[in-house]
């Protein structure tokens, strides 16, 4: 399957919603309440929702049409949403990029989009320039978005004036690509917005909320599962630009903040933080984790110095937009380690390798349907091919679900590892070691071994404060927990794990090393 823009007239009014529908909606409902904060900047509603019609006026103005894509090569900010909401008024697709991405990586995803058009932020506009794609398009300062955005009069937009449907791309959604070349999923309207009405139901979510976005919102999780929820029902958003823990604890605390999303990775610097201790942080109740499991003890120390604090873990992947299971607050004693239960527009089925259906508790590979899911993948019709089955899109992840409907998910398909012809979960071994007090970080993963076919190797960042570790230490550990065909033949202490911006483990790096 490809996909390729035609210039099919679409009705001038429609009763579809768009992306951009739900901030005129919002507009109309909390018109001079603060819809966003970046630094020094304020957006209420209704000066957000004539500032994406001003962007969307001024990507027309640039030559952009219908179905066109715009890519947007930056840090988080206030024009980084603007980008993406005036793409989604005008009927142009947003394409967001990883900000890290240099070179090779960086021109494969334009040049597999097809942007015409790259808003950069001003340290970065020299390395879209210097790629072969970047040099063949117009590539523009993000932050001049501002000022447009900004101007003293903008005439509202009339029915006529943009014609878009749900049915019509809002985004090419990249993977992250952590285990292969990322794949652009495309996104409708349609399923975005069902995505985020998804996310309010099982988030809890509330027009009271008032919320922190730290993680880079070119990813999808804190743009779609937390930002545009929240946007569509009147809530006040503070956007950092990164997640630095002693300064997002003091923001906490001064902001009265109540809502805060991260990956593990950040929880752990906050749990590790002495400003934990010292910070009043009573306002805070909703804490939500996604991205990879959170280390037991770090939850524990989390919960014992903020009973109040409610945590929702929440599980999915990019095709889906991406929330698809979650398990909330009042499930996390009773199913410790369970990524929950699907979210209302999420159906699944857990398969064996041979495609039936396993019963509860039996391992297989997560299969879902719903109208969340992409269309398929840009300009990559093997790769559809591949993970679309029957109406049924194949995840990836190998999964139990219980009768219940819980799902725990055993590994990443890819990240099981064959040692010996045995099949072992890394996340099992990476729990055990987890256990040991010294232990900050770890990764497990198969590397190519002669005898063992793929040998269990343990990839450690220890403790500063909790004394030396070995690798002796690490397994005799390990051999008291598990099986020994799953304890590490290799153990590696390192300084970081390499990870993406949304702190994600890039195992396939390990695996290299």
């Amino acid at each position: 399957m490809s996909f390729s823009h035609t210039d099919t007239a679409s009705p001038a009014f429609s009763n579809t919603s768009t992306v951009a529908d739900l901030i005129r909606r919002s507009a109309g409902r909390f018109s001079t309440d603060t819809a966003i904060e970046f630094g020094d900047r304020t957006w209420t509603y209704a000066e957000l929702d004539a500032a994406v019609t001003a962007v969307a006026r001024e990507l027309l103005r640039l030559g952009a049409g219908k179905g066109d894509r715009i890519a947007a090569y930056g840090k988080n900010s206030d024009a980084y949403v603007l980008l993406y909401l005036g793409c989604a008024r005008a009927g142009m697709i947003h394409v967001p990029v990883n900000f890290q991405l240099k070179h090779d990586e960086l021109e494969y995803i334009l040049d597999n989009a097809g942007a015409g058009i790259v808003f950069a932020d001003a340290d970065l506009v020299d390395a879209v320039a210097s790629t072969q794609t970047g040099a063949a398009t117009q590539v523009i300062d993000l932050a001049s978005l501002v000022p447009v955005a900004s101007a003293d009069t903008i005439a509202p937009a009339d029915d006529a004036e943009f014609s878009v449907v749900d049915t019509d791309i809002a985004q090419l959604l990249y993977t992250s690509g952590t285990t292969s070349a990322p794949k652009g999923a495309v996104m409708t309207h349609r399923a975005l917005v069902h995505e985020y009405l998804s996310s309010l139901l099982a988030l809890d979510f509330a027009t009271t909320d008032r919320a922190v976005h730290a993680l880079p919102l070119y990813h999808s999780a804190q743009m779609h599962v937390f930002l545009l929820p929240l946007l569509s029902i009147g809530a006040h958003n503070i956007i950092v630009p990164a997640p630095v823990p002693d300064q997002l604890l003091a923001l906490f605390e001064e902001r009265e903040i109540n809502s805060f999303f991260a990956a593990p990775t950040v929880w752990v610097a906050l749990a590790n933080s002495p400003e934990l201790e010292t910070r009043n942080l009573d306002s805070l109740r909703k804490a939500y984790y996604g991205a990879s499991i959170m280390p037991g003890p770090i939850l524990d120390r989390l919960r014992a110095r903020l009973p109040e604090l409610g945590f929702f873990n929440c599980f999915g992947q990019s095709e889906l937009g991406p929330l698809c299971t979650v398990l909330r607050p009042e499930d996390h004693d009773s199913h410790p380690g369970s990524a929950g239960r699907p979210v209302m527009f999420v159906e699944t089925r857990v398969v064996d390798s041979a495609g039936e259906d396993v019963g509860p508790g039996q391992e297989g590979e997560m299969l879902y349907r719903s109208p969340q899911l992409c269309e398929g993948y840009w300009n990559r019709p093997d790769a559809t091919a591949e993970a679309f089955d029957d109406g049924w899109f194949h995840s990836g992840d190998l999964v139990r679900v219980d009768v219940d409907g819980y799902v725990e998910v055993v590994d990443r398909v890819k990240d099981v590892i064959n040692t010996g012809g045995v099949l072992v979960a890394s996340r099992q071994v990476e729990d055990a070691i987890f256990e040991l007090p010294q232990v900050a970080e770890v990764a497990v993963v198969g590397i190519a071994d002669e005898k063992w076919i793929e040998a269990v190797s343990a990839f450690i960042v220890c403790k500063p404060d909790q004394g030396e570790l070995s690798g002796e230490e690490v397994i005799a550990h390990v051999k008291t927990r598990l099986a020994g065909f799953k304890v590490p033949k290799r153990v590696d202490f390192v300084s970081e794990l390499p990870k993406n911006s949304a702190g994600k483990i890039l195992k396939r790096s390990l695996r290299e090393s």
